[in-house]
Parts: structure tokens; sequence; C-alpha cells
């Protein structure tokens, strides 16, 4: 089957489709998602926090997305794959933006970068469209933005509903071809998703979005420590690791593995 491209995810809006995105940041996750069906992998940055074990995204650089974006691309064969792009591998000039967008094209190998902030980042967007490099944008909840933020919270209360919508606007007429949602009440992500003729893909933003993204490790369950309410989990993974891991563990003690099955003769 041909590989998705952002067409097609206009498509699957314009039709009243469900949006399926989720990350990976290897060739073994890469293929198992694209082989489940899901529409787009995003290579996010949240490799900083579940792969790397940082705090945050902010120590992730533009050699730690472009060697995971190659890696992902190694295993999906389907799928439309985003790479995001890191802290300040954009936000100083529009020069910037274009340099690492390209490397995350040319060296990544994927089809479309991600880039976090709204009316801010407008001209960045713009010019990496022109340059002919599709854009994702990200608003609401910002990652890299959390020390401004005040940490890992919901946005768009407190007066700041407006802010948000106007950030999607202008998102969506620099060029973006679609929109990711991240931490914003439920009314307000519907009322963005009718403003804009781009698809939204929502992470703690409601039903009302035209789809969704969740990290792969949070909902295997792999990071069980972190239970969020927007997160659903659909497996326990990190249990499951930990009892084959006890039980190879207590084999190799009690040596009955290896046995004559798994010897060579």
């Amino acid at each position: 089957m041909a590989r998705l491209t952002i067409q097609d995810i206009q498509a699957m809006k314009d039709r009243g489709e469900r949006i399926a995105m989720v990350t990976a940041y290897d060739a073994t996750f890469g293929r198992l998602v694209d082989e489940a069906g899901a529409d787009v992998i995003l290579v996010g940055d949240s490799l900083g926090m579940v792969v790397q074990g940082h705090d945050s995204t902010l120590p992730v650089t533009m050699d730690h997305m472009v060697y995971h974006t190659q890696s992902v691309m190694r295993g999906a064969k389907r799928c439309l794959v985003i790479g995001d792009l890191p802290f300040m591998s954009y936000q100083i000039t529009v020069e910037d933006a274009l340099r690492n967008g390209g490397r995350l094209l040319s060296e990544g190998a994927c089809q479309a970068v991600k880039l976090e902030g709204g009316v801010r980042s407008a001209p960045a967007i713009r010019a990496l469209v022109e340059a002919g490099i599709p854009v994702c944008g990200h608003i609401g909840l910002t990652p890299q933005s959390f020390n401004a933020l005040g940490g890992f919270r919901v946005q768009g209360r407190n007066g700041t509903a407006e802010k948000i919508l106007e950030d999607a606007k202008a998102v969506e007429a620099a060029g973006a071809f679609c929109i990711v949602l991240e931490a914003i009440p439920a009314p307000l992500a519907k009322t963005i998703t009718e403003a804009l003729t781009i698809p939204t893909i929502g992470i703690g933003a409601g039903v009302h979005c035209g789809g969704q993204v969740l990290v792969s490790y949070d909902y295997l369950g792999l990071n069980d420590a972190f239970k969020p309410r927007f997160l659903k989990r659909y497996a326990n993974l990190g249990e499951a690791v930990r009892e084959a891991t006890r039980d190879y563990v207590r084999d190799v003690r009690e040596g009955t593995f290896p046995d004559d099955e798994h010897s060579f003769s």
C-alpha cells in the first residue's frame, strides 16, 4: 500500500473520518503501529522524556531527532511520518527553521515536520511551507514552553481562550496542513475545530477534534507512573515486561535456560 500523504489526511478530515496519530521512536515501534493501522506517526521530541529519561523535552537535539526519525522510517511503510523540531531549532530565525526542517526531511526522510507555537511561529511555518516542507502546528500546552506556562497545565482557561483561537487561525493562515491541540478544554477545541478547514489532532482536548494523538509508551502502559486524566491505557506492558524478565532471571539462575531446545547440537 502506498504511503499516506498530507492530501490523504485532509481528505479524511473532509469525509468526516477520524485520524489516528501515535508516537514512535524506533524501527520496531514504527513497524508495529504502522501494521496496526495508524494513519500518522509522530516522531515526537517526547522521546526526551519517555526514551532518554529527562524531566522535559528541552534537552532533545536536532541530531537526536534525525536519528530517531531515520529509525522510524525504516520500520513504517504506510503511515505519514512527522518529525518534531526540537527546542530552539526554529525559534531564533526563520533561517534556522528552514535549515533544520530541511534536515528532518532530507536526512530523517520523513514527510513533514511539527513545531510549537501559534502567532509567534507563523513566520517560520510560512517559510517552511513555501520551501516545500509540510508543517503540523501545535498549540495549547506547548511542552517546550512549560517554564513560561508555569508547568504542564491545561491551557485556555482564565481568559486565554481567545488567544489560543487566534493562534490556531494564525497556524492555518501560515499554511500548516494540520494542528495539534494539547491540554485545552473540550469546548474550546470544538470551537477551533469548527473554525478551521485543516484537521485538528487532540491530546487532552476532547472528542470534537478531527483526530487524536497519544504517546505510545503511555497508552501501552510502559510508563505506568504517568496517569494524566486524558490518557486511556490500552495495555499494561510495563508489568508484562517485568514479569517476563523475572521469569528469565529465575530460569538463568536455576540453570533451566537454555535447555536442549534452545541449544545447538
